[in-house]
């Protein structure tokens, strides 16, 4: 008999890091809207919080915070890392450099390791958050470029390590997406237009639009997808 798979992540519990950005914030409402418990972690507090999602203060470089967190969570099914920064020209400077890493590679780590016990638990899922700059090199930020590629690597170990526990580990690639973190590439002519030129539909993506993957990923349907990186890119690494 054939079984009809399962999109659903009605009542999952979801952990978004950086939740507060633009597409930790498309996250959480996506995730939200599908019947999910959302906890978001940022730097800072919403200013006008969603009384429908849980709000909490952390910096995924203090690994005792994280573990302070850990140990007020009693059911996660979903780990997103979303948290990160990017310095324009800055990043050549070694301590800039190893913030940057720190951030999104060593954070990443942290949280996958403390929230480890929670998702065998549930056999849950990570999903981490990597970039067009996991495939090239980034001249203007070099640091967010290798901390990017590292992440598609670090999946593909955790996808293995954390295996045997019954969790998944998967990440995503966004393209080029109006955020914050984006926002000075895109007011940039010369560096816009050869964004620009480049995707198929000629425009920036929506935080928005990157929702469905994740949720997906967090799905049932999603089972046999383990220890993948996927560009959602508009069709720009095809180009």
């Amino acid at each position: 008999m054939m079984i009809t798979p399962s999109f659903s992540v009605a009542g999952k519990t979801v952990l978004i890091s950086g939740g507060n950005g633009g597409i930790g914030r498309a996250f959480a409402q996506g995730f939200l809207n599908h019947g999910a418990s959302v906890i978001v972690a940022d730097l800072t507090l919403p200013s006008d919080p969603d009384p429908e999602i849980r709000h909490v203060q952390l910096d995924v470089r203090d690994s005792a915070a994280i573990e302070a967190l850990a140990g007020t969570i009693d059911r996660l099914d979903v780990l997103i890392h979303c948290a990160g920064k990017l310095v324009r020209w800055e990043e050549y400077k070694p301590e800039v450099f190893a913030d940057i890493l720190d951030i999104h590679l060593v954070g990443n780590l942290r949280l996958a390791t403390s929230f480890r016990p929670h998702l065998k638990r549930t056999k849950g899922c990570i999903i981490n958050i990597a970039s067009m700059y996991s495939y090239f090199g980034a001249a203007h930020v070099p640091g967010y470029s290798a901390a990017k590629t590292a992440v598609v690597s670090l999946t593909k170990s955790l996808a293995l390590g954390f295996a045997a526990d019954g969790i998944r580990v998967n990440a995503i690639a966004p393209g080029w997406i109006k955020t914050e973190i984006s926002r000075r590439g895109r007011e940039d002519p010369d560096f816009n237009a050869k964004v620009v030129a480049r995707l198929p539909n000629g425009e920036w993506a929506e935080p928005e639009e990157l929702a469905g993957t994740a949720i997906f990923l967090a799905s049932p349907a999603a089972q046999l997808i383990n220890g993948v990186t996927i560009p959602v890119d508009g069709g720009y690494t095809a180009s």
